[in-house]
């Protein structure tokens, strides 16, 4: 059996179907979306029929890790997000919601709409017994920074289903430049906060930049990652060792980018401008 509270290189599926990894309170896993990006040890551009096989076969072993009352969160691209679903759904897994990761700073487009989001399917292995942590993750509501309501609940509500954070941008403090691709931090910490509790094993089968495992430690999670690159297990052990010796720093990003910057002078017709103490934007004269 792994030790936990480490990062190990290996072939999650195997290790998992051997009965290596110890029952896990919350899975969070990453998979590669196969869509072409450059990994250093995996081939990302696989056949539909052997990327299916795949996907069935890791998502069935993670089933098979998960504690009984414990939480499943995948993150997918569009192009196989119904399939997730489906193999989910056949494994007998309860879908408590589908999420959208809104992200800010997308990718720039001339000939269809830029895509800039990604599917966050949470699942629960029984539907009634399992750990859910709302006043963990609860944010101000409209009826307080808004409406000024009194019926308001004090505590604020829970997010909706659509969540905008930044992606992990290089000028960011959590940014690695080993790894393609890396989640951020904020994202992760809202998951490990409402899906498992101080002590609870957090479980990542495809840790990459160790995102996951360090945010779990950071709570106070017990953690656990594997990953197929040696070299990725690597730094993301020294980056987990940083960060717990408060050498790394995470990026504070707010849960809506886009409200920071209404403040902010819009150059173009009229320079419009935003007013810094109402964060209203100026109504133009012609509106």
């Amino acid at each position: 059996m792994l030790a936990v509270d480490n990062i190990y290189a290996g072939d999650c599926i195997e290790l998992m179907e051997s009965g290596q990894v110890p029952q896990a309170d919350l899975i969070f896993a990453d998979p590669p979306f196969n869509i072409g990006y450059k990994y250093d040890v995996y081939e990302d551009r696989k056949a539909y029929e052997d990327y299916y096989a795949w996907t069935e076969r890791w998502m069935a072993a993670c089933r098979q890790t998960l504690k009984p009352t414990g939480s499943f969160w995948i993150a997918i691209g569009d192009e196989y997000a119904a399939e997730v679903k489906i193999i989910g759904d056949r494994l007998g897994l309860h879908l408590r919601n589908w999420v959208i990761w809104h992200y800010t700073f997308g990718q720039n487009t001339k000939s269809k709409f830029a895509r800039s989001h990604t599917h966050l399917l949470y699942w629960t292995r029984d539907p009634k017994s399992f750990t859910f942590n709302d006043i963990s993750v609860r944010i101000p509501s409209a009826r307080q920074t808004t409406y000024a309501d009194k019926r308001a609940n004090p505590e604020g509500k829970l997010p909706d289903d659509v969540w905008s954070f930044s992606r992990v941008c290089g000028t960011f403090n959590e940014r690695v430049k080993w790894h393609p691709c890396q989640m951020p931090e904020r994202l992760i910490d809202r998951i490990v906060k409402v899906s498992s509790r101080p002590g609870d094993l957090v479980y990542d089968p495809f840790s990459g930049s160790g995102t996951t495992v360090v945010v779990a430690a950071r709570l106070g999670r017990r953690y656990l990652g594997i990953d197929l690159s040696e070299d990725y297990v690597h730094h993301s052990r020294q980056r987990l060792a940083d960060t717990l010796a408060g050498k790394r720093k995470g990026t504070e990003i707010a849960e809506d980018p886009a409200s920071r910057r209404a403040a902010r002078a819009v150059k173009g017709r009229g320079n419009r401008k935003g007013n810094p103490r109402t964060g209203q934007m100026d109504q133009l004269p012609w509106a």
